[in-house]
């Protein structure tokens, strides 16, 4: 008994389709115009061609709330008109057909692809539905400059060098970016930037970049890193460590040991991130597909494997009909992403694959290479589908345990800051003094399911002017991103600023600084009246200053991170400040340790009678030198003069 076609909407294809007349006379395009009651399947079904093409079933409102495709259409939508129709999905569908439309195609191929862009452009309700039309993301080397420049890519390839990829997001790659800057050097500056400068910037400082812009690397050994960088990036890892381990065998030989010393740890930082990637036992460019179905919802796990390389996996969340089955939600996701996105040689999952030869064919035809749908694999591809329905499970799991909390604020903060994914790691600044006493700015980390507290941070703000936040802020975002780039740790996408224009124009100073223009910078002004629910929030990547709904999802996650921020700041500051009030001034008297301090209180009674002695009365305390008396004796009168 057939059922509704899996399918998931993709991009339109560019492959031409034919629309030419059926043997029953009928044109490409057939449609019956009827409503749910007066609908007669025999009459209608009397006409249809055995000729392939797209049906298209629709409601008395006119909306398409089907898509499918047929080798032969008389054969396949006559299968939804008998007394069986199979399940209850397709039984309720059935139900609400008004009229159908046909369209003729001069094969299954072409079927497949218009179907595709139908289902693109309407959204059915009964077909399986993918919410991802965006491009995915290339590593992009420069080759062709004399001083190639790495840097993250998405969309066209026109420009001449070289694409490493696709990686599964954004954050794939700007860990690999890490990776890069930290193992080779290679700048990652845009162009306009490179060509300005007159001294080394601060990523030469932190021994990220080997400046070339300034002639600090020979044009032939800024070369030599960025062959390496294309080779690991390639999978060609062993060959990299073989090269630095010749050339630190002839470093030690000709006693350069400190060069010797910088190519062994090298070679040990490479070791390190190859294991942590590199893939077992596997060649060339697969992908694994696994899929995990609970309480009516699904979550798709995709690994991308390049050259031998894990470049990260990402999870998929479909729409998707009551009870459909995991082969049909897997058939459909594999047929129509694979349509819309680039197409690996190699498709491993767990599940059979409907009409897998035809889909091969189609995904062939358009990548211009031979490729493979296995299902049913073993061995190490069979270790790799038990992983990617592990992390299924997980993110399936995690995200119907957040689904109404944390998940829905995270999204509406997405698209009111036009991210591409959910913010995965998010941190906050707040400043807290009195009167300038005791500064302390604080760092905040939220994460998708929450705060991560311990990653909290305190910042003791020092060698600034009593009450500068602006340069209290420049100094604690300094701090803290240059230490977590020179710890190759993970820079949030989303940075929030407690405070208005000026504090925000710091935090884009420093970023810019340290060329994590990536991060969204995003202000938190307070109204007029302070009052919770009037803030109004900067967004530096638009440009633009909004008010917010007091009762905006979004807002309430702002005000908890920023709420967070300004709590532990405070804390911080009195923390800070009783410490100091409880400090005793005799501390600051070189020489005067804790036993001395408590013979001297003890003998005078308490500093002020300390105050009011002379040096003689102070050195006839036990322990007490004529010299450190003096001492003792003009740090009171030099604090009072």
């Amino acid at each position: 008994m057939a059922t509704p076609d899996n399918n998931i909407a993709g991009e339109s294809s560019s492959d031409p389709i034919e629309k030419s007349d059926s043997g029953s006379g009928q044109t490409g395009s057939q449609v019956r115009e009827a409503s749910a009651t007066d609908f007669d399947p025999a009459v209608f079904l009397k006409t249809i061609t055995h000729r392939p093409g797209v049906y298209q079933m629709l409601n008395d409102a006119g909306d398409t709330i089907y898509v499918g495709k047929a080798g032969n259409l008389k054969k396949r939508v006559s299968s939804y008109f008998q007394k069986d129709p199979g399940s209850v999905k397709t039984r309720v569908m059935v139900a609400q057909i008004a009229n159908i439309e046909l369209t003729v195609t001069n094969n299954e191929i072409e079927a497949l692809l218009l179907e595709n862009n139908l289902i693109k452009e309407k959204r059915p309700r009964y077909n399986i539905l993918l919410r991802d039309d965006k491009s995915y993301p290339f590593l992009f080397i420069s080759t062709a400059e004399p001083y190639p420049r790495i840097s993250y890519r998405r969309g066209g390839r026109k420009q001449a060098g070289k694409y490493i990829g696709p990686y599964p997001h954004a954050g794939a790659v700007k860990k690999t970016l890490r990776y890069i800057q930290k193992l080779f050097k290679v700048r990652q500056c845009e162009d306009s930037y490179f060509n300005n400068r007159s001294r080394p910037c601060l990523q030469y400082q932190i021994n990220r970049c080997t400046a070339p812009c300034v002639g600090l690397i020979e044009e032939v050994d800024y070369r030599a890193d960025v062959d390496m960088t294309i080779k690991v990036l390639e999978g060609r890892t062993n060959e990299v460590v073989e090269s630095l381990v010749a050339e630190m065998e002839v470093a030690s030989t000709g006693l350069e040991f400190e060069r010797a010393a910088r190519l062994r740890d090298q070679i040990k930082n490479l070791k390190a991130v190859n294991q942590s990637q590199y893939v077992e036992n596997s060649r060339g460019d697969i992908d694994t597909v696994a899929c995990y179905q609970k309480g009516g919802h699904c979550c798709i796990q995709v690994f991308f494997i390049r050259n031998g390389v894990n470049l990260g996996n990402k999870a998929f969340f479909p729409a998707t009909p009551d009870g459909s089955t995991i082969e049909e939600i897997v058939t459909g996701f594999v047929q129509q992403f694979y349509l819309q996105h680039e197409v690996p040689r190699r498709v491993v999952t767990h599940c059979k694959i409907e009409d897998l030869e035809l889909i091969q064919q189609a995904l062939a035809m358009r990548a211009g290479y031979n490729v493979e749908i296995a299902t049913n694999v073993r061995g190490d591809q069979r270790r790799w589908i038990d992983n990617a329905l592990e992390n299924a499970k997980l993110a399936l799991d995690a995200r119907l345990a957040s689904r109404s909390g944390m998940a829905e604020r995270q999204d509406k903060l997405r698209q009111l800051l036009d991210l591409e994914d959910l913010p995965q790691r998010m941190e906050c600044f707040d400043i807290s003094h009195l009167s300038g006493e005791a500064t302390i700015a604080s760092c905040v980390v939220f994460g998708v399911e929450g705060a991560i507290k311990a990653e909290y941070r305190r910042f003791q703000i020092k060698d600034i002017t009593p009450g500068d936040d602006y340069a209290a802020m420049r100094q604690a975002l300094t701090r803290r991103y240059t230490r977590l780039l020179k710890e190759n740790q993970r820079i949030p996408e989303v940075l929030f600023i407690d405070g208005g224009k000026g504090q925000v124009g710091i935090a884009l100073e420093v970023m810019r600084n340290l060329q994590l223009e990536e991060v969204s910078v995003v202000g938190v002004a307070k109204g007029p009246e302070r009052r919770p629910g009037e803030e109004s929030l900067l967004l530096c990547r638009t440009e633009t200053e909004i008010q917010m709904k007091h009762d905006s999802p979004a807002l309430h996650l702002i005000q908890q991170i920023r709420d967070e921020a300004h709590r532990y700041a405070v804390a911080g500051h009195r923390a800070s400040r009783g410490k100091a009030r409880r400090k005793s001034v005799l501390e600051d008297i070189p020489g005067l340790g804790p036993k001395r301090r408590k013979a001297v209180l003890t003998h005078f009674g308490g500093i002020r009678a300390l105050q009011n002695a002379g040096v003689e009365d102070i050195a006839s305390v036990p322990g007490i030198s004529v010299q450190l008396a003096q001492l003792v004796y003009d740090f009171f009168h030099e604090q009072n003069g």
